[in-house]
């Protein structure tokens, strides 16, 4: 089945994402109403140090009254490549500049309501320095080891979407080699 957006009407417009109402026209003709969310791409990064430890950070999550654990990750800027947002965003939450970094995959994040595209790196070689915060972020750094991750995943300690995602790009990645 099919749908073609019949009509869009901007109802929001903020700092990070646009919302529309959608008409969409189904294959069969009948039209049905949907609500779409339009965000610029995201990266999020899948630090681990020599030792296989898996870096990740604790952030409070406003939209859920929730800190949870979670690879670092953020919005690009208009125009920015996935990989320098990648970068930047390692540095920023985490402190740490990566030796190398690779693409693991990307993927919609919400696809029934958003066009959210999510970039997931790999970030290795791990030089750790300060971090570069915004005035308002309270995040913590936490480091892992790859055993207890696959663990806190598995009884839902880490329930954060976007980092079960990218774990699991990474852990079939290793499963395969």
């Amino acid at each position: 089945m099919d749908a073609k957006i019949e009509h869009r009407e901007l109802i929001y417009e903020g700092r990070v994402a646009k919302g529309y109402k959608v008409t969409l026209r189904m294959d069969g003709g009948l039209l049905v109403q949907r609500d779409l969310f339009c965000f610029g791409g995201a990266a999020v990064i899948l630090p681990v140090l020599d030792d296989g430890s898996i870096v990740m950070i604790r952030n409070y999550r406003f939209a859920v009254e929730e800190h949870l654990l979670e690879l670092p990750a953020g919005m690009l800027d208009p125009g920015e490549d996935p990989m320098e947002g990648a970068r930047r965003e390692l540095a920023e939450e985490t402190g740490c500049t990566a030796g190398a970094m690779e693409k693991l995959g990307q993927y919609f994040t919400g696809p029934g309501s958003t066009d959210e595209n999510m970039h997931a790196f790999l970030a290795t070689g791990l030089t750790r320095g300060p971090q570069n915060l915004e005035n308002y972020e309270r995040i913590t750094v936490e480091v892992y080891p790859d055993s207890d991750v696959r663990r806190m995943v598995a009884d839902g300690t880490i329930h954060d979407g976007k980092t079960i995602a990218a774990l699991g790009l990474y852990w079939l990645r290793k499963a395969s080699i």
